[in-house]
């Protein structure tokens, strides 16, 4: 169990301070749990940060308790839509801008006094722009800038769009991590007729772009991959994107097999149903889908009818980002949880141990199917 003292003279760690933003809450308790009852670290504890909203949208963040000392970890959910405030008399729903202006504004109350500031954010804030293509801004290297100038120490953030982009900040510490074993045992849990072998089951990749993070479940598997390729439209737009004219299947036969696609965000959700769609044309057993972020932008009706439809048999999201109610009731989802992940990440960074045995989740999976 935790003590009190600030400082464990014995292991010279400093106690944890853990500060939820907005719609993290319920994460940072159960993540505050698991450190309590399972890790000695010294003393842990919640710290409230509020933010003071002026009637214009201005703010200030408040910190309830003081942090002098302390290792602090805030969780910050840039994803989290359901987050509102007043401005004007009007409901504003708050944005990943809003987010992170919240994020700076509680290092800004800290004020230099804690022993070390780190910054969980699960969904990284504008990891979708981290390349320069045209005339265009570079918000995700602009905003790790912006951490490592107000002197953040270490930032981790789940299955990054592109983890080229900590290239920005090479003097901070950056963790990119990938919920690998947390996704495979969710899924034996639910499914424990699966059999991961290549004779059984593939996986695939929906694009170029996630063609990593499909390699690095099938190379620890040792299974099979295949692959999807989008030719894009060079004039026809929807939605801010120019349109897919081709999505074309390469990679080795699926009739008879389980298939399994790994995304790091559902958006709109049609490039993932689409492949279903192709794979259960070709044969394929059962289509599963995985994805760290749900977002569903366009909503989940089209998810209801595949499932219906017999598209897909279940998605995969962790619990690592907001997931609005009519998500987490629909039929085909299953959650992912990756609070104990994440406080043994927490346990490492305080204890200055190495993290690699939690970025490596070989052993873990070794063992998981030796106890099926």
């Amino acid at each position: 169990m935790c003590n009190n003292n600030t400082k464990n003279e014995k292991k010279n760690v400093y106690s944890v301070s853990l500060i939820p933003l907005y719609g993290t809450e319920e994460l940072v308790s159960k993540v505050q749990h698991y450190l309590e009852e399972i890790y000695s670290i010294g003393s842990c504890r919640i710290v409230k940060s509020d933010i003071l909203r002026f009637t214009t949208g201005d703010a200030k963040a408040v910190l309830e308790e003081t942090v002098r000392g302390t290792d602090v970890f805030i969780l910050v959910d840039v994803g989290n839509y359901s987050c509102k405030y007043k401005m004007f008399g009007q409901e504003v729903m708050m944005s990943p801008d809003e987010h992170y202006q919240n994020l700076k504004r509680t290092i800004s109350a800290i004020g230099g006094k804690a022993a070390r500031v780190n910054v969980i954010s699960p969904l990284l804030y504008s990891g979708r722009q981290d390349r320069r293509i045209a005339r265009e801004s570079l918000d995700c290297a602009v905003a790790l800038r912006e951490l490592e100038n107000i002197n953040v120490d270490n930032i981790m953030a789940f299955d990054v769009h592109d983890s080229k982009v900590q290239n920005a900040i090479p003097f901070v510490g950056f963790d990119d991590v990938f919920p690998v074993y947390q996704v495979i045992k969710t899924i034996v849990k639910n499914y424990d007729d699966i059999v991961f072998d290549k004779e059984h089951t593939v996986f695939v990749s929906p694009d170029f772009g996630a063609t990593n993070r499909n390699f690095t479940y099938s190379d620890e598997l040792d299974l099979d991959m295949g692959i999807f390729y989008k030719r894009r439209s060079k004039s026809e737009m929807k939605n801010g994107k120019y349109v897919v004219d081709e999505h074309k299947y390469i990679g080795p036969d699926v009739k008879g097999k389980d298939v399994i696609t790994v995304d790091d965000i559902i958006c709109s959700g049609e490039t993932i149903l689409d492949v279903a769609k192709k794979m259960k044309e070709m044969g394929a057993k059962r289509v599963f889908v995985s994805a760290t972020f749900a977002l569903f932008t366009e909503g989940i009706e089209i998810f209801d009818k595949a499932y219906n439809d017999g598209l897909i048999s279940a998605v995969f999201i962790t619990n690592a980002s907001y997931r609005r109610k009519e998500i987490k009731e629909a039929a085909w989802y299953k959650e992912v949880d990756l609070t104990k992940y994440i406080s043994y990440y927490i346990y490492c960074i305080n204890q200055g141990e190495s993290i690699a045995k939690i970025l490596d989740p070989h052993k873990k999976i070794r063992k998981l199917f030796s106890d099926k």
